[in-house]
C-alpha cells in the first residue's frame, strides 16, 4: 500500500515536472477598450503614471498603500515605487522606459513581494476618429520553470484585472 501511494506521488510530481517543460515560460496578455475621447486627451492622461491612482485596480486596492515618485511624470526614466502589506499589491516598481509622443509608452515593472519578477507594459493610444481612441494595454511576461506550470491561471487572472483596469480609465476619462 505505501509503495502504491509513493508511486502515485511520484507520478504526479513526474507529470507536473513535464507539463513544466512542455508549456510555454513567457507570455503575452492583451486589453482593449474604446474611450470616447480624443487621441490626445487618451494619451496626455495615460502617459502621467500618477493618474493610475484613479484608475488601476492594483493601486487602489489598498487605501494605504505607500507609493513613491521619483523624476517627472509623463517622461522616460520616471518611476512610481509601491509598499503593500496586502499580498495581491505587494512591493515594486514602474519605470517609464520610452515614450513615443501622442501614441503611448513602455514600462518596466519590477515586483519584489510576493515574487521576484520583470514584466514588461506597453500602453498604446490609437485614433479611431476625431473624438474615440481605441486604448490598448499589452503585458510581456515570463514564468520560471516550473511554475509556468501555473500559467494559465496567473493570465487569467491578470486579464481580468488588466480589463477592469481599461474599464475603470474608460469611466474616468468619459466622465471628464
Amino acid at each position: 500500500m505505501f509503495q502504491i501511494i509513493l508511486v502515485v506521488i511520484a507520478s504526479i510530481i513526474g507529470l507536473f515536472l513535464l507539463a513544466g517543460l512542455i508549456m510555454k515560460k513567457t507570455f503575452v496578455i492583451t486589453s482593449q477598450t474604446t474611450i470616447n475621447r480624443s487621441k490626445d486627451e487618451v494619451f496626455n492622461y495615460i502617459k502621467l503614471i500618477k493618474n493610475q491612482e484613479y484608475y488601476s485596480k492594483w493601486v487602489m486596492a489598498d487605501p494605504n498603500l505607500d507609493l513613491t515618485y521619483t523624476g517627472t511624470d509623463g517622461t522616460a526614466g520616471f518611476t512610481a515605487a509601491w509598499k503593500s502589506e496586502l499580498k495581491n499589491v505587494g512591493v515594486g516598481e514602474q519605470e517609464i522606459k520610452k515614450i513615443t509622443e501622442g501614441e503611448g509608452y513602455e514600462a518596466e515593472i519590477r515586483f519584489e513581494k510576493p515574487f521576484k519578477g520583470v514584466s514588461h507594459a506597453k500602453t498604446i493610444a490609437e485614433s479611431i476618429s476625431d473624438n474615440q481612441t481605441k486604448f490598448t494595454t499589452i503585458f510581456t511576461s515570463r514564468s520560471k520553470f516550473p511554475l509556468n506550470v501555473m500559467t494559465s491561471i496567473i493570465c487569467k487572472m491578470v486579464q481580468r484585472n488588466m480589463d477592469e483596469n481599461s474599464g475603470n480609465l474608460k469611466r474616468v476619462l468619459e466622465q471628464q
